[in-house]
């Protein structure tokens, strides 16, 4: 298959053309016009400093069903005793440049560049992006963040600075998008972390599906709670 090269033009090409290791497309921009438009089709941005903006669409896919998380019997304690004050859409800019900051495995630098955190903040200013946020006496200490569409959460990175940080705020996550009948949270690529949380992966053409599904449903935009 070819690598599609994007102009100034609002266009995707199919998902299903993407490479074996799901690279789609190279160039265009990161506005939230163009942006939304890859989310719906199940396309997001992963790129570095180094390289021009790149669109993928890996095939399979991680998921997670909202009703398949698992958690942990020392995670449920951490949660009973409320350990950590959990907040939604208090600081999405901090919860992101954290993110962007986190350590990753086999990972020199950070995917997160100051353009894309710059395009998520608009994304979350514009009532479509969300964190969901961790606190231990009044520090950030783990969250989350991702786009929200029809009933699909598109989750796109995590942090922690404290055990367990993290999985609380999938937790409260998870909680919050079941009680409005989301049909999945997607995690976008295999992970350890993620299956053990209850991801599997599914075939892109079984993705693709849930979004066409999902997109009868209304956005639920501006900011939330819990």
């Amino acid at each position: 298959m070819p690598l599609f090269k994007l102009t100034d033009e609002l266009f995707f090409p199919n998902p299903e053309l993407s490479l074996q290791d799901g690279l789609l497309a190279v160039g265009g921009d990161l506005s939230i016009e163009r942006l939304l438009l890859a989310y719906k089709n199940g396309i997001f941005p992963w790129y570095d400093d180094q390289s021009p903006i790149l669109w993928w669409s890996p095939n399979p896919r991680m998921v997670l069903f909202p009703k398949k998380l698992k958690v942990s019997k020392s995670l449920w304690q951490v949660i009973r005793q409320k350990k950590f004050e959990v907040k939604v859409d208090e600081n999405f800019a901090s919860v992101i440049k954290n993110c962007a900051a986190m350590p990753r495995t086999d990972q020199p630098g950070t995917w997160i560049t100051n353009e894309m955190m710059q395009a998520y903040i608009d994304l979350h200013d514009n009532g479509f992006a969300h964190s969901f946020e961790t606190y231990f006496d009044g520090e950030l200490v783990g969250g989350l963040y991702g786009i929200s569409l029809g009933r699909v959460f598109f989750g796109e990175s995590m942090f922690h600075k404290m055990s367990d940080a993290s999985k609380v705020a999938l937790y409260y996550l998870t909680e919050k998008v079941k009680s409005w009948k989301f049909l999945m949270i997607d995690a976008q690529q295999d992970t350890p972390h993620m299956r053990r949380m209850g991801a599997k992966t599914i075939p892109r053409k079984d993705f693709l599906a849930l979004l066409d599904e999902s997109s009868q449903y209304r956005t639920y935009k501006g900011k939330w709670s819990l």
